[in-house]
């Protein structure tokens, strides 16, 4: 989700009472509780650090931080977030799963196969340096903050290049072993489990999605395509608009069954005629998921380690679910920088890893193919498609770039034609672009220095 505590604040500010400003300042709570306690437990930050680089700046903060608490308990591992000693929220962290509001708590077997997967993590090494001019010049304009306007806030950057690492650079308080949440690019992680699962011959993305609310004889949400659901034109009143007011706002921070509620959403347009980004797609694709490869969380979690993450060589993926075992695969998975540009390797490669087919041939030209008159693809923004002039609609991006992307800069960006894989993470403030324009220039830098 983008901004969604600044955008609230600013919504607070007009008192309409009719939408529920407490309903909107108890998602505002939440969602500090939980942003502190994955990035203080999890990533290991200092909680002041992790509030002032993620909290504080967003626009229209200000109405809401004199009277904003927060409290980490190391102890207890949990954080707890007040407004005006009301309105609390209280995230718990999890070893081995991450972090969950009391809607969210996870169960004994589900905790379990976490620890179990994180246990067979290993040490990576220390960080690859470049000494190629040209590459350390590229890197540090990516992490230099600019004059002026909001601040970059840089924590990683990666650079495989023929599938070899061939530079990185972190900030302090960062390494190669640091799990960092990915936000929406968690996204085309529940794209690619989809990939896997239609190489197996269990889903197919053009039928009608599995979804057991929309099964009754004539329901028009029982034609919604899988496809569809994973190129956001599923036509389904889901909005998304970071105001705190909206479905998707809720049903986030706010809901034990994420994917019911989403379900439970009404046809506002014929599906595929459309497009409109939405979470409420992805976290309905997570319940698909569970019910196809069975077992709940627990299960999904083996699956993705054992057809995923174990074969790739992610290291330290972590991944949160609801209430009802639903992977959040809207904005929930965690993995070091490393493990994310491993992943993105996996799709320069067309799904091919060491002769063993982990995707279905073809799959990286499906997700990268534009939906629509949109940036997207399924699963992951593109910039494939062109405008009137023929011009590709992100300037100065290769064209057949496409690429994971994340709320506050984080991405993975694909580039077959210069048999490139670039990975940012940060805490951009800036939406909603978040410093594109730096990492086209990072693109074309690094691509300059090793072509």
């Amino acid at each position: 989700m983008l901004g969604i505590v600044f955008a609230l604040a600013m919504v607070l500010a007009t008192l309409v009472a009719w939408k529920r400003p407490d309903r909107a300042l108890q998602v505002a709570t939440a969602n500090v509780a939980q942003t502190l306690c994955a990035d203080v437990f999890v990533s290991g930050l200092a909680a002041d650090r992790v509030f002032a680089e993620n909290i504080a700046p967003m626009q229209g903060m200000h109405i809401l931080l004199p009277h904003l608490r927060y409290a980490v308990d190391t102890a207890q591992r949990t954080v707890t977030a007040q407004w005006r000693g009301r309105f609390t929220s209280v995230a718990t962290y999890y070893p081995g799963y991450g972090c969950a509001l009391p809607t969210m708590t996870p169960d004994a077997a589900t905790l379990q196969a976490a620890r179990e997967v994180a246990s067979l993590a290993a040490t990576s090494a220390a960080p690859v340096v470049n000494t190629d001019p040209a590459i350390v010049d590229a890197l540090a304009h990516a992490f230099a903050e600019p004059a002026n306007g909001p601040r970059r806030n840089v924590h990683a950057i990666v650079v495989l290049h023929d599938g070899k690492l061939i530079a990185e650079r972190y900030a302090t308080g960062f390494d190669p072993n640091t799990p960092q949440l990915g936000y929406s690019m968690s996204k085309s992680v529940v794209n690619t489990l989809l990939g896997i699962l239609v190489r197996q011959g269990k889903l197919d993305m053009q039928a009608p999605a599995p979804v057991q609310a929309w099964k009754a004889a004539g329901d028009p949400r029982g034609h919604i395509t899988l496809d569809q659901l994973s190129r956001m034109t599923s036509g389904l009143d889901l909005t998304e608009d970071d105001s705190g007011f909206d479905p998707v706002s809720t049903m986030l921070l706010l809901k034990k069954d994420m994917a019911a509620y989403a379900a439970n959403a009404a046809l506002r347009i014929p599906p595929g005629t459309q497009w409109e980004y939405t979470s409420g797609n992805t976290l309905i694709l997570g319940g698909v998921l569970r019910d196809t490869i069975g077992g709940g969380a627990p299960g999904l979690i083996r699956f993705a380690h054992r057809e995923l993450f174990d074969p790739l060589g992610m290291q330290h993926v972590l991944m949160e679910f609801d209430g009802a075992q639903t992977l959040v695969g809207s904005t929930r998975i965690y993995a070091s920088a490393r493990d994310w540009a491993r992943f993105g390797q996996l799709y320069l490669d067309d799904g091919m890893l060491d002769g063993r087919r982990i995707l279905p041939a073809g799959w990286s030209a499906y997700v990268s193919k534009q939906t629509l008159d949109s940036i997207y693809g399924s699963g992951f923004w593109t910039n494939t498609g062109t405008e009137a002039d023929g011009s590709h609609i992100i300037a100065g991006m290769p064209g057949d770039a496409y690429f994971a992307s994340g709320m506050n800069g984080q991405r993975i960006v694909i580039v077959p034609s210069r048999r490139l894989v670039i990975v940012r993470l940060g805490s951009t403030l800036d939406p909603p672009n978040f410093d594109m324009r730096g990492l086209v220039r990072l693109i074309n830098d690094v691509s300059a220095a090793v072509h």
